[in-house]
This record gives C-alpha cells, structure tokens and sequence, in this order.
C-alpha cells in the first residue's frame, strides 16, 4: 500500500458512513472502474462489513439526492455477500492546494531549523573552549596565589637587570668619546702652536717692516683731522638693519649728522624714497644708534619736494635736490622746513647724467671735513663729474673743479678731506673704489680698494667725518664701513 494510503481509506469508511446516514432510499450507485481512482492500484479494494446485505430504498424520496451525490460509485458483492466497492471524489472535495503549501512551509521551517541547529552545534564548540580557558585560568591563579614570589617584583628584577645593562653601554660610549676628545684636543693643540709659530713669523716682519720705516696703516687718526695721506683700505660692511618702511624701498639715503661744534652729538637719519624710486617724502631722525636699531623714539617727517637719494645731513640741515629741477633745498630739521633754495648753475638733472643703477640722483650732496659739497654733471662737461664747494647756509658755489671720470660709469661717491672717491661694480657682491680726484691738489688718478656689500646695488654714500665711516645705502639696507687712511700725509 502507497503512503497516504491510510489516510484515504480513513476518508473513504467516512463517507461511507455518511452515505449510510443519508437513508435506506436510493438504489444502489454504479460506480466505474476502480482504476480512475487517483492514488489507488487497480487491484485495491474497500470492505465494509457495515455495508454487507445493506439496501438502498427511495423511500424518503431524496434518492435523487443521494444519487447524485454517490453517483460516481459503483460496488459489487462477493461470494461471501461483502460489498466491495471505489469511489471517485470531486477535485473540489480534497483540499490539494493547500496540502502543497503545508509541504512548502514545512520545507522551510526544516531549512531554518537545521540553520539554528548548526548555530547551536558553534556555540556548543565555544562554550566547551571556553570552559577549557576558565580551567586555564583558574590553575594560573591558584599558582599565584601558592608562589611566595609575585609577578610584580619579578618585573622589577628584570627591570634591574636592564639598567645594569644600559648603565654598562653608556659606559663605555662615554669612554669612547673621551678618547675621541682627548685625541682632538691633540689635534687642537698641535692646530693652535702652528698658528702662534705663524704669528710669530708675521711679527718679526712686521717689526722688520718698522725698522726699515715702512708706512703702516693706521685705523684712526684724531677725528675730523686731515693729517693722513688720504683713504687705503675699507672694512667688511657691517649690516645696520632693514630700512623702516620695509624690503620695497630699495632706493633712499642714511648717515649722521656732522656738526663741527658738535661732532660726537650727532642724530642719525634715515630717508627712503617712494617705491617709484624718485621722490623722498617721509624721513625719520633718531637721537642715538640704539634708537635706530629699535625703531624707538624716532622723529617722522615728511615733505613734498625731495628727488633722488642724493641727500646729505650737515650741522641739523638736511640738503636735497626738488623735485623735477635743478633748484636745490636747505632743510631745517627742527622745524621741518625751507630755510633756502638756490638754483645750481647750469646742472643737469631728472636722470640726464645720474649714476650707474640709480636713477634720479644727478645731483648728489657729500659731507666731509670741509664742509659740504655738491657732485653732479654738466652738457658743457659732456657728462664728466663736476665738483663743488658750497656754502652751508647760502647754498652758493664758492669754487668749482672739473674731473675727467664719466659720472654714468660711475655707481656712486663720496667726499673725504677735500678728495672725491668714485665707485664703480665689480659684480653683485662687490664695489671698487676705483678714482679718485684731489681738490687740494688738482690731481686725480685710479684706485683699487674692492667694497663688500650684500646686496647688488649702491643707491648712496655718505661718509661722516667724526666717526670716519661710510654709511650705505644697499637696496633698502642700511650698511656703515669703517675707513682705514695712512698715517703720515704724502
């Protein structure tokens, strides 16, 4: 018999009960052949002994009823008089459809249920390791706890143990370098005793030098004294600072002021021009070089009618070219203002003969011993230097020298004891005072004194007598020189 069987059987004895319900009326069913019903072998049969010499009776007169209700039945009776009988039910009477859907949902839940099974299995594994951790565990603790030594000061021998070990290492490191210091300190020693051995040798020929009564350079003659043979030597520059309106003011002046009644009382100034490189407008006036260098207690002023970086400060007077003329300006730096103007003869001016890589500064004031002077350029000279001497009240020419140096191949100068010195570049690091003219004598020549500076051009020179330094103009930095002249005059 096939699975289910059971279960249709079951269904078929429960229909025949109710069909024995239904009344002794109806004729017996004819029911067809055995092999159309669905599940069942041909040869399956059905007993009833319920049914066995039953009959069916109209009587009630629902027959037609029952008739069509088992009409699709057919039965037979045996030898035995048993009823042997098949049924065929309506598609409608077996809920197919939904028994398929019972078996897709146990399908599922199945799937599920073994997910959760294998999940469950995991968890098992991991309790059990688990486990095996926590009796681990367990035994250590019960170690430490019997052990009279605890792990804490065990950390600490071996703390110990590795200092001792570094302590050792640092040893002897600082043992090697010791060497290496004592063997440079040979090195030094040995180093040094050549260098007094060299010294020693440049002595006796300076002192051979002495007697053979060779001219020495002396650094310092008295200031304000014209007792020497006239400038041999310059220093190394010696940077003062950035100008106080910042790197874009690359052209301007600074020096000190000279006052022969009071040479050591001095003021410094400072006056850059406008970015344009031609106008001075703003200037600054400080009472010491500490205040300079600390931008403090400074003095600003302005005016309106400077051109050029051809300034000079004389005895609290500054001196300037104006503006866009030949007219040149005293300046009273107490009040600020224009004490004279004078127009100097026949000088050219806005950029007609200025100096190499400056522009704007045809005519150049100068400080000396002497007082103060004016350097600048005539057609009639054809571009050549003209010197003069001026009056430092009146602004008038007191006497005039005509030189044979080209002033635009000339990259700036400067006055010292009545004596003009030329610049001219060498390269971006170096300046070479190259000429000289002598207004006490006459003469002029060429000299080689090279000038270090930092940046690439010169914009001006100023020398003061009192100090014998050169203060430097040098694209917006401040730079003062200190000169070094012969002893004796020649």
């Amino acid at each position: 018999m096939r699975p289910g069987l059971s279960f249709l059987l079951a269904l078929l004895f429960f229909l025949g009960q109710a069909a024995g319900d239904l009344g002794d009326a109806g004729p017996p069913i004819p029911s067809p052949s055995f092999s159309t019903f669905p599940g069942v072998d041909s040869g399956s049969s059905f007993s009833s002994s319920s049914m066995s010499g039953s009959s069916y009776n109209d009587s009630s007169g629902s027959g037609g009823s029952v008739s069509q209700l088992f009409s699709n039945v057919t039965g037979s009776v045996d030898d035995r008089g048993t009823c042997q009988c098949s049924v065929f039910l309506p598609d409608t009477t077996f809920p197919v459809d939904r028994v398929e859907r019972l078996e897709f949902t146990a399908h599922v839940l199945s799937q599920k249920f073994e997910k959760e099974l294998s999940k469950v299995k995991e968890y098992v594994k991991l309790i059990s390791v688990y486990e095996k951790k926590l009796l681990n565990l367990t035994v250590r603790i019960e170690i430490m706890e019997k052990d009279t030594i605890s792990y804490t000061e065990l950390d600490f021998e071996l703390i110990k143990v590795e200092v001792k070990e570094m302590a050792k290492l640092v040893i002897r490191n600082i043992t090697l370098l010791v060497e290496k210091l004592e063997t440079l300190d040979k090195n030094n020693v040995l180093a040094i005793r050549r260098e007094i051995v060299a010294l020693k040798t440049k002595l006796k020929e300076c002192e051979a030098s002495k007697s053979q009564n060779t001219s020495v350079v002396h650094p310092s003659p008295a200031p304000g004294s014209c007792g020497h043979g006239g400038v041999v030597n310059i220093s190394k520059p010696s940077v003062v600072q950035l100008n106080w309106r910042g790197f874009s003011y690359r052209y301007g002046a600074w020096g000190r002021d000279y006052s022969p009644q009071h040479p050591n009382k001095g003021l410094y100034w400072v006056a850059p021009l406008n970015t344009d490189g031609r106008q001075l407008e703003y200037y600054r006036l400080y009472n010491t070089l500490d205040d300079l260098l600390l931008y403090a207690n400074a003095r600003q002023l302005r005016i309106t009618y400077g051109q050029g970086s051809g300034t000079a400060v004389y005895n609290n007077n500054m001196y300037v070219n104006m503006y866009n003329s030949r007219n040149i300006a005293r300046v009273n730096l107490t009040t600020n203002t224009i004490a004279v103007t004078q127009t100097l003869p026949n000088a050219a001016y806005n950029n007609r003969f200025s100096y190499a890589n400056v522009a704007w500064q045809d005519i150049d004031f100068a400080v000396d011993e002497n007082g103060l002077w004016v350097i600048y350029s005539t057609e009639a000279s054809t571009g050549n230097m003209v010197i003069s001497k001026l009056n430092d009240t009146t602004l008038q020419v007191l006497n005039t020298w005509y030189t044979k140096q080209y002033k635009p191949s000339a990259s700036n100068a400067f006055m010292v004891c009545g004596v003009l010195y030329a610049t001219r570049t060498l390269n971006t690091r170096t300046e070479e005072i190259f000429y000289y003219y002598d207004t006490n004598t006459g003469k002029e020549g060429k000299l080689d004194i090279v000038v270090q500076k930092m940046q690439e051009n010169v914009q001006s020179i100023n020398y003061n007598p009192f100090d014998r330094k050169l203060y430097v103009y040098n694209d917006g930095y401040l730079l003062n020189y200190d000169l070094f002249v012969l002893q004796n005059p020649q």
